[in-house]
């Protein structure tokens, strides 16, 4: 059974977080005088209504955006976090779980990066369990026989980045049921996906973190807006060992703004798979493409004859993909992502010369 105390990090559990005076104060109207900001404001010429309190510091719990996302997720508030990117709660994963250079985790390549990055960060041992290869699902096996005692967390990232496919969620029910530990799911890419989001499943599995974001299917890479949904008690620690002010003024404005056109968005994702279907299409016609993967996400994985050939064409055309032929089992292969039409359209069109 899972407790959280008996994998949680003994500094962790004694530390006392920063209080800082938005913490204290929780009104909006009023004379600020408790944290030291220049209430004259700020010397700013732009003309913009995300300028507007910029002197003062932002929600250090975002508490509007979370409420606007409780509504679109179907979750409470206090089961939301907000981070500089999903990267940030990552890093957060580590340093609450897990102590240097004595604890693990199991990642499961071809996979997201930043865990083995940040596993090396912060001085963790990474156990690699490589996917099944061709399918690129999980070795549920193999995982189960990796654990051991000091085993804290298990990533998966599902649509998997940079195979694209979907991953076996009874496989996911399986190790959340039989292990111990956190087993982060990072559902980076759900909203391209034929299958819900394990987020109701929130209510079972006391062990489980998501991990979203509004990089992709929101178009807002450039904020560095990611979010992780867990139990109330998972998340009191990630807001214990984040920075007081996280998310800054104007990214929790813009994306209040962006949380409105939820429609929008819908309609973006339904021409991003319509479009991926086609390229698939098109793309598996090609006598030098040997395979195209099946893709839940706003990519696809090619193999074909000569990976870094067609990566040098593509790039001399001023058409920029990801080479991901020295990746575990992704020899040979390119990721493409979804463009609009049109990029889609001349990508298509390169292929074809080349």
């Amino acid at each position: 059974m899972f407790e959280l105390n008996n994998i949680l990090r003994e500094n962790i559990k004694k530390l006392v977080p920063y209080s800082s005076a938005r913490d204290e104060y929780k009104g909006k109207e009023g004379v600020f005088l408790d944290a030291n900001e220049n209430s004259f404001g700020a010397p700013l010429s732009i003309d913009s209504k995300y300028c507007e309190g910029m002197n003062r510091y932002p929600d250090p719990l975002q508490l509007d955006v979370k409420r606007k996302l409780s509504k679109i997720k179907g979750l409470p508030v206090q089961n939301i976090f907000l981070g500089n990117g999903s990267d940030e709660a990552i890093d957060i994963l580590f340093r609450a779980f897990c102590d240097p250079q004595k604890d693990n985790v199991i990642i499961c390549p071809p996979t997201y990066g930043m865990y083995e990055v940040s596993a090396n960060i912060n001085d963790v041992n990474v156990i690699k369990v490589p996917l099944l290869p061709e399918s690129f699902q999980l070795d549920e096996i193999r995982i189960l026989k990796a654990i051991n005692e000091n085993t804290k967390i298990i990533f998966i990232c599902c649509p998997n980045n940079p195979t694209g496919n979907g991953v076996s969620q009874n496989t996911i029910k399986i190790l959340l049921e039989k292990f111990k530990g956190v087993v982060v799911i990072d559902e980076a890419y759900i909203n391209f996906a034929s299958y819900r989001s394990l987020i109701p499943e929130l209510l079972n599995y006391p062990n489980l973190v998501i991990l979203q974001t509004l990089s992709k299917a929101w178009g807002l890479a450039g904020l560095r807006v990611g979010m992780a949904f867990a139990s109330e008690v998972i998340i009191d620690v990630f807001n214990k060992i984040k920075p007081p002010y996280n998310i800054n003024i104007v990214s929790q404005k813009i994306v209040l703004e962006a949380l409105e056109n939820v429609q929008q968005v819908n309609e973006w994702i339904k021409k991003i798979v319509e479009d991926r279907e086609k390229l698939i299409l098109e793309i598996s016609k090609l006598s030098f493409v040997r395979k195209v993967y099946k893709s839940e996400a706003n990519f696809i994985l090619v193999k074909v004859d000569d990976a870094n050939a067609l990566y040098n064409y593509l790039t001399l055309n001023q058409i920029v993909i990801r080479d991901r032929s020295r990746v575990t089992l992704c020899e040979g292969c390119l990721r493409i992502t979804i463009g609009t039409t049109e990029e889609n359209v001349l990508v298509l069109e390169k292929l074809i010369k080349f």
